[in-house]
């Protein structure tokens, strides 16, 4: 994830005081907004205007051509919280009884009335509509920045943000008094990076890596006594000597590891995926690496992808480093759940909209139960109108059935990446389950123990005769939100304190030194194949908790969004989750690396990665800010 500050501090929404209420409000004050001082019969959008937008350099010039979304709202907004609320806590009487795509759109769906109303005012104002989201989701207008300001009553000004000068609006933006329950929000106008980012740590460049040599077949099979070349000591390490790194988790490992020799294989179940983009490769380096490993590949009709007619902004979004996302993505949801059907959403694009269109297609779709997610930014550099705009997906989403799992970051807790400590969004939505990480050692007898992941390195001396600390390196995103309050479903879980909604909710295997094998086609010097590595980061922990979430769905049905019954299980000591603790912080392993990525033709490097070490955050008894309420088992698939 690339450096940002922040660009605003966002309004917390409300959250109800209701026993195991979900009604966090998207129309608590801060954010669905409030009469414009001084200007009659308009509302202003709460939030619209970037905090750092408060010194201008210049007016924005008259001849630019602006681009904008207008998302419209919700009919009925508190119905459809408390409908969300209701169908999506087990001790509920309307538990799972979930709507169709045509009862949502029937109940609460923007109609084609208020697209008509919306157009109405933009074209007044001089803009030009150009399309209408599917479910009239949202209008896109195209106009001059002079009829851009007269429809929203705002100046568009030019400010010197993070590095470059960027255009915003220079107050609140408003809308007409009588759109107020209409508009939801507003994007566009604010021209800073909204880019989100994929989760794999270390994912590959378009040249070829491969796991270094040696690895170990499972955790703890091989000392790290001496180097590849079997003769020269390797020094030790806190007064022992760690084992060399896995080669890589397979899946028949991780279905050992967290299945527990269920006979769940998803069947009858379909998870999404998002990310940008597609792999050209995907289909066949899925079923090359299913083969390989003696699973089956798909069958007919188990995978599918549905993808934009074109795609954009490439020389910005890297699609290369997408094409191992999703590669991951698809490998690990189906070494978890073999018969799960599985399809693929790609965004045009790594940017905001594309990714709401791409959701959008999900939950209008509605063919999976399950969305898995890897990829989000921080919460400071969230919009408060790209927050309205996503969690009015995922409230459609869970209205219908529809879990939505976000990977909770691999920057700890971002203060080493944005100057100040925070959690990461979309996985901070109260809506959403964040998958947070833990290290995780299969042996050769099956699950040995978990803890949090958190990576100082150790590099070895020059001299071969110490190890070099270089200091925090990567692990689980997590903390407490500065944007939405604790939501209720985490009461008598999560430790009284800070108000915030704490992030994650569940923890599995994400550090690269104990990550999955993965397949995809790759450059290699002598051509383009197919090539396997290890990868890690909460981009694997959410694909494979979306897999275990299928296992449950074959055996309950259509769960929707997973958190209410998440904590009701972690507070009845049902034993659905083991607690990761902090019993095995400070264990490391070894891992030798290729330097040139691919081969041990450029020499090989060690270094000592650390378990455990998760900048401020920390794993303990309960639930914590790295793992969650803990790592799976085969009791959550059944109850």
């Amino acid at each position: 994830m690339q450096q940002k500050v922040p660009v605003r501090a966002l309004a917390v929404l409300a959250v109800s005081a209701m026993p195991m209420s979900l009604a966090v409000s998207v129309a608590g004050v801060g954010l669905a907004g409030a009469a414009a001082a001084g200007t009659p019969g308009r509302v202003a959008l709460g939030g619209s205007r970037p905090e750092w937008a408060s010194a201008a350099v210049g007016a924005a010039p008259r001849t630019k051509t602006v681009n904008a979304r207008i998302y419209l709202r919700a009919r009925h907004e508190a119905e459809l919280t408390k409908l969300v609320a209701a169908v999506s806590d087990p001790a509920d009487a309307q538990y799972r009884h979930f709507l169709t795509p045509t009862q949502y759109r029937s109940q609460f769906g923007p109609t084609a009335d208020n697209v008509t109303e919306v157009r109405r005012w933009l074209s007044t104002a001089g803009l030009t509509v150009t399309a209408v989201g599917a479910g009239n989701r949202y209008v896109a207008v195209r106009g001059s920045v002079t009829s851009t300001e007269k429809a929203f009553d705002a100046p568009l000004a030019v400010f010197h943000h993070d590095g470059t000068d960027v255009q915003a609006p220079a107050r609140d933006v408003t809308v007409p008094a009588d759109l107020a329950g209409t508009v939801l929000s507003v994007s566009g106008l604010d021209e800073s990076d909204h880019r989100v980012h994929p989760r794999a740590a270390q994912a590959p460049p378009p040249d070829a890596v491969r796991s270094a040599r040696p690895c170990s077949a499972y955790y703890g099979e091989l000392s790290a006594t001496y180097a590849a070349d079997g003769t020269t000591p390797l020094p030790a390490f806190a007064g022992g000597q760690p084992p060399y790194a896995v080669c890589g988790y397979v899946p028949s490992q991780l279905r050992a590891a967290y299945q527990s020799g269920t006979a769940l294989t998803g069947a009858g179940a379909t998870v999404a995926i998002t990310d940008a983009y597609a792999a050209p490769t995907i289909r066949g380096d899925a079923d090359t690496y299913a083969r390989r490993r003696g699973d089956r590949p798909f069958r007919t009709g188990q995978f599918s992808q549905v993808r934009p007619n074109s795609y954009g902004s490439q020389a910005t979004c890297s699609p290369s480093g997408w094409y191992g996302e999703e590669t991951l993505d698809v490998e690990a949801v189906h070494a978890m759940a073999p018969d799960a059907n599985i399809v693929y959403y790609a965004s045009r694009t790594c940017n905001d909209p594309d990714f709401l269109d791409a959701l959008g297609r999900v939950v209008d779709d509605n063919r999976a139960s399950i969305v898995t997610n890897s990829w989000g930014d921080l919460e400071s550099v969230e919009t408060a109108g790209g927050v309205r705009a996503y969690q009015a997906v995922f409230l459609q989403g869970a209205a219908q059935g529809i879990g939505f799992f976000f990977s909770s970051g691999d920057n700890g807790d971002e203060l080493a990446t944005s100057g100040q400590r925070q959690a990461d969004y979309p996985a901070s939505d109260p809506y959403v389950t964040a998958v947070g990480g833990t290290s995780l050692a299969v042996g050769q007898g099956g699950y040995q123990f978990e803890t949090g992941w958190g990576t100082n390195i150790y590099n070895l001396a020059p001299s071969g005769q110490r190890w070099q600390p270089q200091g925090f390196a990567y692990g689980a995103g997590g903390g407490i939100s500065s944007v939405f309050r604790r939501p209720a479903y985490q009461a008598g879980v999560v430790p009284p304190g800070a108000r915030g909604r704490a992030v994650p909710d569940v923890g599995l295997d994400a550090d690269p030194t104990t990550g999955m094998l993965v397949g995809e086609t790759q450059t290699f010097r002598r051509g383009v194949g197919y090539g396997e590595y290890r990868i890690g980061g909460t981009s694997l922990a959410s694909p494979l908790m979306a897999g275990l979430q299928a296992l449950a769905t074959q055996e309950s049905g259509r769960l929707g969004f997973a958190n209410p019954r998440i904590y009701q299980l972690a507070r009845s000591g049902s034993g659905a989750f083991r607690d990761v603790t902090a019993a095995h912080d400070g264990a490391a392993n070894v891992r030798p690396d290729y330097v040139n990525r691919a081969n041990a033709s450029g020499g090989v490097a060690y270094s000592v990665r650390t378990f455990g070490d998760d900048s401020s955050l920390h794993t303990g008894a309960g639930w914590d800010d790295v793992t969650g309420v803990g790592s799976p088992t085969a009791a959550y698939l059944g109850g």
